[in-house]
């Protein structure tokens, strides 16, 4: 069974449970092992633009509980999985930045020495546990399902730090879902923004990016929209009421995790992937 120590973030255990849920669920199944860490904080992106060095700092401090744990991290947040590979990247690179960062994670013990490896969702099942094995493992296919996936702006770009999929046509929830069962239908916006980076200061604008996207995929007349990031969720499950207001449409699109989706055609019950904690109208969908 493959082990990984589990980065939750900031939003995924306050407000996004349904992620959690689901993760929780589905990873055993699939002889993975998510191990609690204690210690663990914010990653630091939220804060890159009042102070560079502390989002560095807080980054790497994650990264070196991790490590001093011997264990790699699963980070099924995009947001905190950029943040931390951005880390990665500049501390391979600059011996300086590297010292003064563990001079000051040394008053907890703590060293940074970069052995730890960071998955994400989507490369974790891919890549790792693969595709075939997850097929083999499928007990109710999601037949007749028409999705549109949604993969965020900080899992695609930018692709120098390494990123878990490919920046201009990424294709692995595709694969994924296309192995549960389901059909997968291209739409111009797929690489679109959520809007939630620009909702804090210009809460307009990204819900009209929410709105806009929303609207494309109900045109297209998909079934629904798979995500896989929970601020990204936040903004088209939780706000599409005010997305729609905002852009003048009334959307109806279901919303849900590609793991809730795994789940359910792995065969665990819907009350066990936080399927009731979806605000989207997915009772549209004949799900389990």
């Amino acid at each position: 069974m493959k082990k990984y120590a589990l980065y939750p973030g900031c939003l995924m255990p306050t407000e996004q449970y349904a992620y959690e849920l689901s993760l929780r669920e589905v990873f055993p199944l699939l002889d993975v092992k998510l191990v609690d860490v204690n210690g663990f904080s914010c990653c630091g992106e939220p804060l890159k633009s009042v102070n560079k060095m502390m989002t560095l700092y807080l980054a790497a401090r994650n990264l070196a509980i991790g490590e001093k744990q011997g264990l790699d991290l699963f980070v099924p947040c995009p947001m905190c999985h950029f943040s931390l590979s951005e880390c990665k990247h500049i501390l391979k690179s600059n011996n300086d930045m590297r010292d003064k960062i563990n001079s000051m994670l040394a008053s907890e013990d703590l060293a940074y020495k970069g052995t730890a490896e960071l998955v994400h969702t989507v490369d974790l099942l891919h890549d790792i546990i693969g595709v075939e094995e997850i097929k083999n493992r499928v007990k109710n296919p999601l037949k007749d399902l028409k999705l549109a996936t949604h993969y965020g702006c900080h899992l695609i770009r930018p692709s120098e730090i390494g990123r878990p999929v490919d920046s201009e046509n990424p294709q692995k929830m595709e694969t994924i879902l296309t192995a549960l069962g389901a059909e997968c239908s291209y739409y111009p916006e797929k690489l679109d923004c959520c809007g939630a980076p620009i909702d804090a200061n210009l809460p307009e604008s990204a819900l009209t990016k929410t709105g806009q996207k929303l609207q494309a995929v109900q045109d297209h007349g998909i079934d629904a929209l798979v995500d896989v990031c929970p601020w990204c969720h936040k903004m088209f499950d939780v706000r599409q009421g005010k997305a729609g207001e905002t852009v003048a449409a009334k959307l109806d699109v279901p919303v849900l995790y590609l793991t809730q989706l795994l789940g359910l055609a792995l065969g665990v019950k819907k009350e066990k992937l936080g399927l009731d904690l979806n605000l989207s109208p997915i009772d549209k969908l004949e799900l389990g």
